[in-house]
């Protein structure tokens, strides 16, 4: 997963307002710091997606394959 996916992924499940505040207000215990934190730091974006979307209780069918762009 690219940053950029990640960052649809996070508008598609959660909208853009409250997205952008869940990556910055969530601290992830696996990263022990924000999304957006873990992101600035170098994380794999796709391993952050996961720990927020377990963080926020986001169901299993919803966490793979959002934010990507449709196939041409």
């Amino acid at each position: 997963m690219r940053v950029s996916e990640f960052w649809r992924a996070v508008a598609a499940e959660f909208g853009d307002s409250y997205g952008r505040t869940v990556t910055r207000d969530v601290v992830l215990g696996e990263f022990d710091r924000t999304a957006a934190d873990a992101l600035s730091a170098g994380a794999d974006a796709r391993d952050v997606w996961l720990a927020l979307c377990r963080a926020m209780e986001v169901p299993v069918e919803r966490r793979h394959g959002v934010g990507q762009l449709p196939r041409r």
